[in-house]
């Protein structure tokens, strides 16, 4: 499972990459392998404004449709309109082709609430047992 360095993650195994005032969200790796093939993301609309750990949208996979809730309180400001024709992309990469919503935030300090990638790393073995 790939867990990348810089990256804050929920339980819910959404990441967040922070870049200035903005941040980018997808999915984690373990996210997409649990989920199976995606067959449909649900990109949320421009403009959007979400609270931490909010619904921001859906996704679907030939398991189950799944709720992808947002890390960090923001706005929406772009949207990865790649997967609209290729969602497999979240699958094939998880972290950067794949990414899904990018906010501009609106409190940097609420990734006090996530886990960086170590933490991660950790909360996925005690799942996996």
């Amino acid at each position: 499972m790939e867990i990348k360095e810089g990256c804050f993650y929920s339980k819910e195994h959404e990441w967040v990459k922070i870049e200035g005032t903005s941040a980018k969200v997808g999915i984690s790796d373990y996210a997409q392998h649990k989920l199976g093939d995606i067959t449909y993301v649900d990109l949320p609309k421009t403009g959007k404004e979400v609270k931490q750990f909010e619904i921001l949208t859906g996704i679907e996979s030939v398991k189950a449709a799944s709720d992808i809730y947002s890390p960090l309180t923001g706005k929406v400001i772009a949207i990865n309109s790649a997967l609209e024709s290729a969602p497999e992309l979240v699958n094939k990469s998880p972290f950067d082709e794949g990414w899904i919503a990018q906010l501009a935030i609106t409190d940097p300090a609420e990734t006090a609430n996530l886990m960086d990638a170590a933490a991660y790393k950790a909360y996925l073995d005690s799942l996996e047992g």
